[in-house]
């Protein structure tokens, strides 16, 4: 793939190659019964023990609406049960025997995918492009931060209904 496919829109660019990255980890991953995105919110889990809403969200730098969805339906494989918290309004999860034997089995397979992508891209290009993403993350991050809680304000004349050609 030459670099005239990549969009010059940032956004565009990394969903495009998080897709395709995605589905090589998909693949791979298939016999455990477990997609990549899955794996991590397994992964997340089993190193935090017992995880709420909030910790996956920051670890995983995910939505809620999009980690709730997830969570469900790792709940209803029988992988991950929700957890009694002191406070009621708190939703917390851990990984079941399920769950722990479906990570023993995705863990190597993760390996494998991981190997592959280094094998092509070279440790020390994945060293470069971690410390620029993580720049970026931060810079993104750091930014939604600050416009968490404000109001939400639209341009004069524009309307809810977004565009189903946007961007």
């Amino acid at each position: 793939m030459d670099g005239g496919r990549l969009s010059p829109c940032v956004c565009d660019t990394l969903r495009m190659v998080t897709r395709a990255v995605t589905q090589l980890y998909d693949e791979i991953l298939r016999p455990s019964g477990l997609r990549v995105t899955q794996f991590s919110i397994l992964v997340s889990i089993s190193r935090i023990g017992e995880a709420n809403l909030r910790q996956l969200e920051d670890r995983l730098a995910i939505d809620q609406t999009t980690l709730t969805r997830s969570l469900k339906l790792l709940e209803q494989q029988g992988v991950t049960e929700r957890v009694p918290h002191p406070d009621g309004r708190i939703k917390a999860m851990r990984l079941t025997r399920k769950g722990r034997r479906a990570l023993e089995v995705a863990r190597p397979l993760w390996a494998q995918a991981q190997r592959k992508i280094l094998r092509e891209l070279g440790a020390k290009a994945w060293r470069d492009a971690q410390r620029r993403l993580t720049h970026l993350l931060d810079v993104a991050v750091k930014r939604r931060g600050s416009n968490r809680g404000r109001r939400q304000t639209r341009p004069s004349g524009a309307t809810r209904r977004r565009s189903r050609t946007a961007a």
